[in-house]
């Protein structure tokens, strides 16, 4: 698993998204499979179905599946980690700048930054609160998420379902 922390993911994306998902950074378990949240504990792909986003349960493998649901997902710094506390000041506001780069490049609808703590260190915003934000990169609306992250106790898999789904009924 070490050697992961080399190794880079590819994005899910594709130009015109309804939904751009942006995890914080991949873990060793994503970095050595090459599909995002691979990690048995994420719940993020449990939370997509639940939420309506998919019509069932995908496993990380099928990450691509998802570009025919008008979603992708990348992240906001690209290093692999065993925990998001292991990256710096730094990598967040220049993953923010690269990510906004990104998101003008490809247009989706919206762009969800999964993790409050991620988008308020990548882009300065500490008041910042899961939900719709005030800021957009040109025509993309912004929405955090809470982090899927077996670690993140303050979430369930239901009440993050229904966060994804306030988003999933705007956009």
């Amino acid at each position: 698993m070490e050697a992961a922390r080399d190794r880079l993911v590819p994005d899910v994306v594709a130009d015109g998204l309804q939904v751009l998902f942006c995890g914080i950074n991949p873990g060793l378990m994503t970095a050595a499979t090459g599909h995002h949240f691979a990690r048995p504990g994420n719940r993020f792909w449990p939370v997509l179905h639940l939420s309506g986003f998919t019509p069932r349960l995908m496993q990380p493998a099928e990450q691509r599946e998802l570009l025919s649901y008008g979603l992708g997902i990348t992240n906001v710094v690209a290093r692999a980690t065993a925990r998001a506390d292991e990256l710096s000041a730094e990598e967040y506001v220049e993953g923010g700048r690269l990510l906004a780069g990104k998101v003008a490049r490809l247009r989706p609808r919206w762009l969800a930054v999964v993790g409050v703590t991620a988008y308020r260190a990548a882009f300065g915003d500490r008041a910042a609160q899961v939900g719709s934000q005030e800021r957009t990169f040109g025509n993309t609306r912004v929405w955090v998420l809470p982090n899927p992250s077996g670690l993140n106790a303050h979430w369930t898999a239901a009440t993050m379902a229904e966060e994804f789904a306030r988003l999933r009924d705007a956009a």
